[in-house]
């Protein structure tokens, strides 16, 4: 790590800290050519490969935004979408991958959205796993009521 003062080519780690949500190691260094000290934060960069083949970086707020769409009229809560987009962050993030594919950030959203709104659920797998007839409903219906039974 270069000094930012004296551009020194080397610094020396005096402290380290996690952040509470374990996404960024905070530390503070010190140079030992001008002893001046300063502070980087290093954090894990999740890149999400699109439909298209390009990558971006993955963004909670596109999860809210897209769930939201699907909460649309449904007593779901910006609170509650928020916790689901940091749980699908966290479900991901454990996977310890640097890429996933936006398919599998669906398939992610999935399980937590069908336990936060049925009718949210619903319409996010028809989008999802693309419902072309009746029929992909009534399945995915049917699906719900046997894990209601249970």
């Amino acid at each position: 790590m270069h000094c930012p003062f004296c551009r020194y080519a080397d610094s020396r780690v005096i402290d380290t800290r996690t952040s509470d949500d374990g996404t960024v190691i905070r530390r503070r260094r010190e140079c030992p050519q001008c002893k001046r000290r300063f502070s980087t934060s290093e954090t894990a960069t999740l890149m999400v490969i699109k439909r298209s083949g390009t990558s971006e970086a993955f963004s909670r707020e596109k999860i809210i935004a897209g769930v939201g769409k699907a909460c649309q009229g449904r007593p779901v809560t910006d609170d509650q979408l928020a916790v689901l987009a940091q749980q699908v962050e966290e479900s991901i993030r454990a996977q310890g991958l640097a890429q996933i594919h936006a398919h599998d950030i669906g398939r992610e959203i999935l399980n937590p959205l069908r336990h936060l709104d049925q009718i949210a659920y619903l319409r996010f797998a028809s989008v999802y796993s693309s419902f072309d007839t009746l029929e992909d409903f009534e399945s995915a219906i049917s699906q719900l009521r046997a894990e209601e039974a249970q």
